[in-house]
Order: C-alpha cells, then structure tokens, then sequence
C-alpha cells in the first residue's frame, strides 16, 4: 500500500466521523423554511407589536439557515 492510499482512507475515515445522521439535509430545511413562514406570520399580523418587532430577526434567522443547511449532504 503507497502513502496516497493511506492518506485518502484516512480522510475517508474522517469524513465518515464528521458526517452523522443529525447533520441531514431534509429536516433543517424544513425547519428554516417553517421559521420563514412564523416570520412572515408575525410580520402581518395585526395583534401584537412584540411579535411584529421580531418579525425581521426570525426572517433572517430562518433565510441565514436555510442558506447554510443547503450545503449539507443529502
């Protein structure tokens, strides 16, 4: 066995550790999304100014989460 193929296990085995289940596309997504939609809600909703006051930071949370979770593996 030459030093490429160690090398190349070993970072095999290493990305194998660093790529766990809780790491998955699907479900982050649909939780940024559904922030999204809760920030949308309490932007247009004519109750509570404290919800409105938040509106924005939850969009943002949501849309700077969704951004980040697109890159993780399928």
């Amino acid at each position: 066995m030459n030093q490429g193929t160690q090398q190349s296990e070993a970072s095999q085995g290493v990305a194998r550790f660093f790529k766990p289940r809780f790491f998955k596309r699907g479900p982050w997504e649909n939780f940024a999304t559904l922030l999204i939609a809760l920030g949308i809600f309490m932007l247009m909703q004519p109750f509570s100014i404290d919800l409105f006051s938040y509106s924005f930071a939850v969009i943002l949370t949501g849309t700077v989460g969704f951004v980040i979770v697109s890159h993780f593996p399928e």
